[in-house]
């Protein structure tokens, strides 16, 4: 696992060991970056279950002014601080061990321009996630999340739309858009 382009590009992340651990692979990465290239400059990014925090540091390198990593798991931190580290854009970063909605409820209203979601799958995990995020996004925010293929996200939800869907055999990556000025 490697960091594809920008300020590090080619230096390669640390992951984590284990039966859950499904780190996003290149393909997947490069497909999902490429959606969202021109949106990532001097962005507030929220990599939410940040793992070893490749999806953050992705765009950290390609631009972003600031991610936010949130995971549970003190080991995926630790990763995370070791993968920043060799990166050198730990002063772009702020990280926080809580559960995903734990967080969410404590994030003011409008604070993020990209929200990276890369959930366990098969746990329902996306469907309570994402309405609670539509009150984060700034106008024009997105939402790039990785799911499983017989996972349906729908076009709408409240005042997202669905973008645009990319297909990697069993792997899906929808992209939803909050649009600068909402429908009344």
């Amino acid at each position: 696992m490697r960091v594809i382009t920008g300020s590090a590009k080619g230096i390669r992340l640390q992951t984590l060991e284990g039966l859950d651990v499904r780190p996003t692979t290149d393909r997947v990465k490069e497909g999902m970056f490429s959606s969202i290239q021109f949106d990532l400059p001097g962005a507030r990014v929220l990599d939410l279950f940040a793992g070893s925090g490749q999806l953050g540091i992705e765009a950290l390198s390609r631009g972003a002014a600031e991610a936010v990593f949130v995971d549970q798991s003190k080991a995926s931190l630790s990763t995370v601080r070791e993968n920043l580290t060799r990166t050198r854009l730990t002063d772009k970063a702020r990280l926080f061990q809580r559960e995903a909605m734990q967080y969410l409820k404590s994030c003011p209203e409008q604070c993020f321009d990209i929200v990276f979601l890369d959930p366990p799958y098969h746990k329902g995990i996306l469907e309570k996630i994402i309405p609670e995020l539509c009150r984060l996004l700034r106008p024009g925010g997105k939402i790039v999340a990785e799911h499983e293929k017989n996972c349906k996200i729908a076009e709408e939800i409240f005042n997202l739309r669905l973008q645009r869907e990319y297909f990697y055999g069993k792997i899906v990556v929808t992209v939803l858009l909050l649009p600068e000025e909402v429908e009344a």
